[in-house]
C-alpha cells in the first residue's frame, strides 16, 4: 500500500511529515496500538453513564449494564461520547466512567474512550489517560467553543496535533448536532493520510456525506456512523458499522441490521430499518440522552436521571416514547 504522506529529508534522514511539518510514523515505528489492528465492524453502544437521583456518578451501575451489554452480540461500546453526557462530566468523574467499563467489559469487546474538548493540550492528555487505562481507539470530537475561529486549518491543526502525540490511535467525531460543525470529505480526506488517525464517526445523517467520505479516503480509513435512522443506507454506501445510542436500548435488532446486511439480505435490511426508523427519531433524535435511559428503564437496563440542565421524560413525551418502544419490546423479533 502507499505511503499516506511522502518522505521528506529531516536533518539528512528519511521521514515522514506532513505540509505543515507534523512529524508522522513510518511502518516500523513501535506505536502501542496499530490502527489496522482495530475492526469497526458492527454495532457499538455509545454507553449512558448513570447517576442517581441527587446526581451522583453511580459506577456500579454501569458495570452492571456493561455485564448485561456483554451477553449481546454488540461489537463494542464508547465511553463519554455524546450519549454519555461527557459534557457534563468532571475530568475525575470521566476517569471513574473509563476504569469502571474497562474492568466490566467483556475482553472481546472493542473499548472506544471519548477524549475530546475544546483545548488540544487538554484533548491529548486525556487521550493519554485513556490509552494508560487500556483503551485501544479515542473517539475526538470536533472544538467548537468558538465556531467562527474552527476553521478548516484550525481543525486540521487539531487533529495532526493530537494524532501525533497519542499513542493510542484516533476516531475523528462529526457530530454537528450538538457542535455546529462538520467534518467535511475533503477534510476527512487530508486527515486519513495520519497513520494514527483510524477513522471517523460522522454523525451528521448523511449517507451521502459517508459515500463521500469512503471514496477520498483509504480502503483502510474506517468510517463508522451514528444514525439509525438510515444505518442501511449509510451502510450501502460503504460505512464498516454504527456507534448507535439506539444500540443502548435495542441492542440485538441493530445488530440484526448489520448482520443483514453482511449476508446480503437486503430485504431483512429493510424490515429492520422500517422497525428502527421511528424509535431512532423519537428516542434518540428527539428526546436525547434523557429518552436513551428512558427506554432503558422500560428495557431492563438501568437508565436513571440524566444529569441537570438535562430534564427527565416524563408526561407526553413519555408516553411517546411507550408508543414506539412497547411493540418492539412486548413482540419477538422477525423470523
Amino acid at each position: 500500500m502507499a505511503l499516506r504522506y511522502p518522505v521528506r529529508l529531516v536533518n539528512g534522514a528519511a521521514k515522514l511529515s506532513d505540509t505543515r511539518g507534523h512529524m508522522l510514523r513510518p511502518a516500523c515505528y513501535n506505536w502501542r496500538v496499530n490502527p489496522a489492528q482495530i475492526n469497526l465492524r458492527g454495532v457499538f453502544a455509545p454507553l449512558t453513564t448513570p447517576f442517581a437521583s441527587e446526581e451522583e456518578l453511580e459506577p456500579n451501575r454501569l458495570a452492571s449494564n456493561v455485564a448485561r451489554y456483554n451477553q449481546t452480540p454488540l461489537a463494542g461500546y464508547v465511553l463519554t461520547g455524546s450519549t454519555g453526557e461527557a459534557v457534563m462530566l468532571s475530568r475525575e468523574e470521566t476517569e471513574r466512567v473509563w476504569a469502571t467499563a474497562r474492568q466490566a467489559a467483556a475482553p472481546d469487546k472493542i473499548l472506544i474512550a471519548g477524549t475530546g474538548v475544546d483545548s488540544t493540550a487538554e484533548t491529548i492528555a486525556r487521550t493519554r489517560r485513556a490509552a494508560e487505562l487500556g483503551y485501544p481507539l479515542a473517539l475526538v470530537k470536533t472544538p467548537y467553543y468558538y465556531k467562527s475561529q474552527m476553521t478548516r486549518a484550525a481543525l486540521e491543526s487539531h487533529y495532526l496535533r493530537v494524532a501525533d502525540a497519542s499513542p493510542i490511535p484516533l476516531l475523528i467525531y462529526s457530530v454537528p448536532m450538538f457542535t455546529g460543525i462538520t467534518v467535511e470529505a475533503d477534510l476527512c480526506a487530508r486527515l486519513s493520510r495520519h497513520p494514527n488517525i483510524a477513522g471517523i464517526k460522522d454523525s451528521s445523517g448523511s449517507p451521502e456525506r459517508a459515500g463521500q467520505i469512503v471514496s477520498g479516503t483509504p480502503p483502510d480509513f474506517q468510517i463508522v456512523v451514528g444514525s439509525a435512522q438510515n444505518f442501511a443506507a449509510s451502510l450501502a454506501a460503504g460505512a464498516r458499522g454504527g456507534i448507535l445510542a439506539l444500540a443502548c436500548v435495542l441492542p440485538e435488532i441493530c445488530v440484526e441490521l448489520y448482520e443483514a446486511h453482511s449476508r446480503g439480505d437486503f430485504t431483512r435490511v429493510a424490515e429492520f430499518q422500517r422497525l428502527l426508523a421511528e424509535p431512532a427519531k423519537i428516542i434518540v433524535s428527539k428526546h436525547g440522552p434523557a429518552g436513551v435511559k428512558y427506554a432503558m428503564d422500560k428495557c431492563g437496563y438501568y437508565g436513571g436521571p440524566p444529569r441537570l440542565a438535562l430534564r427527565p421524560v416524563s408526561g407526553q413525551s413519555a408516553s411517546e416514547i411507550d408508543v414506539v418502544l412497547s411493540p418492539l419490546v412486548a413482540a419477538p423479533r422477525l423470523q
